[in-house]
């Protein structure tokens, strides 16, 4: 059974940075796009970048545009995401996902992407 679990998350003032992980186990991650989401309180989940399958391709919402960088390593089943220029409003819930199409040019921002979800990690950007 596949399991996505993210860690790297904390509290961190403004204009500080964080690195995500996203560890795939039970599958291979080999040539699947992995996505990047966020839920603040009160907010609906937004999909904020993705990385395809072979880690050509990125693509980045606006609001994080910019400051924040995914990268995969298939070796290590591990997906990052590096935050930097952290603001208040980047407070959320932090998970990735698993693209559900086996296609690895694949790379898209909707939820309707994927298919298997990690439970998330806790950013805080608080002074």
């Amino acid at each position: 059974q596949l399991h996505l679990v993210e860690s790297g998350g904390g509290l961190v003032q403004p204009g500080g940075s964080l690195r995500l992980s996203c560890q795939v186990s039970g599958f291979r991650l080999d040539e699947r796009a992995i996505g990047w989401f966020r839920q603040a309180p009160g907010k609906e989940r937004e999909g904020i970048a993705c990385v395809d399958g072979r880690g050509y391709n990125t693509l980045y919402s606006a609001p994080v545009k910019g400051r924040f960088t995914v990268s995969r390593d298939n070796a290590k089943n591990q997906v990052y995401l590096q935050l930097n220029s952290l603001k208040v409003e980047d407070t959320a819930i932090y998970s990735c996902a698993y693209a559900w199409s086996p296609d690895p040019d694949i790379c898209a921002l909707g939820e309707g992407t994927y298919v298997y979800w990690g439970r998330g990690t806790q950013v805080t950007v608080s002074s």
